[in-house]
């Protein structure tokens, strides 16, 4: 059984500080097809569509017939342990500092025999295991072998922690905390046990409904924060930027209308001055400070988490302008990634439906509730996947602009959707 993870010591500033070293990244472009999957927390091999063979590791062919049609189907990954090492001594850099390190033999219900890293609650072989794929440091699955029933901590694992941005203990920025997402958000990290959570607030002249609910949270403290000031953004980063572990930038301005319905640019220039613009500008201040922290014990500098839109995937012409802006965020968000990748930071990206606030009011249900959106970003931190799609309305777009992105824009221009 996991033991509970225990509040962090402070950091001795006499050792000597532990640099970033990544776990080896090198991939072939067909075995990146895991990788697509276990972005979104799905575990995913080749299943050959002629003979019906499930393979690992990934290839160009069927490894029984010879065939090259290939296709990735998400597996149970229910499978039968047969034995279990424990690394002592490893070359790579990244192992060096983590031994020991437990590596696993599974061979899977549906065919195949992997090595897997193992949670330390798998006991020894044989014994009935399920395998899952996570993203590492590095942005690349790696496969786990995790116990049939896990305990209550299982997140708590040293291994699984090194994998994922688990809020426990972490302390956190939200950057907008005036609107219900905001402050959904903020319950639900504070719910899951980060330490402090700071919380931007523009116009701390007004009062917004809400504030004073969650400002009464002990760990909760207000920052003022104005997305569009770049000095405003400069100071909270010299202030507090070496000590925040994650960054949810849930700041946003949304309107509705295309381009013919309203005159001039404001609007638009307000959307692209917050949803684009304030990203770069929080990205530019925060980034390094992030970067610079990212080995820094079990409570490093870990994730990033950006509110994006489904819209940005492709435009939705009743929210024209709105929509513009979040596909320039989401453009300047694989940015981000790539940059903070080498550092070991994970940018997540949540790409909602419509939510259930003032400017979705005559969108028809179903739509997303604050409170889940806010439990689907803890959820992507505590699984440490990098796009997730929650609600409905999220995975019914995705899929059908998988399936053909022209044929969803003719949909979308002809009927809204």
């Amino acid at each position: 059984m996991t033991m509970p993870l225990m509040r962090p010591k402070r950091k001795n500033p006499v050792l000597r500080t532990r640099q970033m070293n990544l776990p080896p990244w090198q991939r072939s472009r067909v075995a990146l097809g895991i990788t697509a999957a276990a972005s979104e927390g799905r575990f995913e091999l080749q299943q050959c569509e002629d003979c019906g063979a499930v393979q690992y590791p990934p290839r160009e062919a069927c490894h029984k017939c010879l065939s090259p049609r290939l296709h990735w189907r998400e597996q149970t990954g229910e499978g039968e342990l047969l034995a279990v090492s424990t690394l002592h001594h490893s070359n790579d850099l990244f192992f060096r500092e983590r031994l020991p390190w437990r590596l696993g033999l599974v061979h899977l219900d549906a065919g195949p025999t992997l090595m897997v890293h193992m949670h330390g609650e798998v006991g020894d072989a044989p014994a009935r295991v399920r395998v899952g794929a996570r993203l590492d440091r590095a942005g690349q699955a790696v496969l786990i072998g995790f116990p049939k029933d896990g305990s209550a901590h299982m997140a708590d694992d040293k291994m699984l922690r090194e994998m994922t941005s688990d809020p426990k203990f972490r302390k956190v920025l939200v950057t907008d905390g005036k609107t219900p997402v905001g402050q959904a958000v903020v319950r639900a990290l504070v719910a899951a046990g980060a330490d402090i959570v700071w919380v931007g607030h523009a116009e701390p002249w007004k009062n917004f409904g809400g504030l004073e609910d969650i400002t009464a949270l002990p760990q909760v403290s207000l920052v003022p924060l104005d997305l569009t000031n770049e000095r405003s953004v400069s100071q909270l980063a010299g202030a507090i930027g070496g000590k925040v572990d994650i960054v949810v930038n849930t700041a946003e301005v949304h309107r509705t209308f295309g381009i013919g319905a309203r005159r001039g640019t404001d609007v638009a220039r307000a959307e692209m001055d917050i949803n684009y613009f304030g990203l770069l500008r929080l990205a530019q201040e925060f980034g390094p400070a992030l970067k610079g922290r990212s080995a820094d014990g079990a409570t490093g500098a870990t994730a990033w988490v950006n509110l994006l839109s489904i819209y940005a995937l492709s435009n939705f012409p009743p929210h024209g302008t709105f929509s513009a802006s979040k596909a320039a965020a989401h453009s300047l968000a694989q940015c981000l990634r790539a940059e903070m990748r080498p550092a070991g930071i994970r940018v997540v990206n949540v790409y909602p439906g419509p939510i259930d606030d003032e400017w979705n009011q005559h969108m028809p249900p179903p739509k997303l509730t604050p409170q889940a959106l806010a439990s689907a970003i803890v959820k992507a931190l505590r699984d440490g996947v990098e796009d997730v799609y929650p609600g409905d309305v999220a995975q019914e777009w995705l899929e059908r602009w998988r399936d053909n992105p022209k044929v969803l824009e003719r949909e979308l221009a002809t009927n809204g959707g």
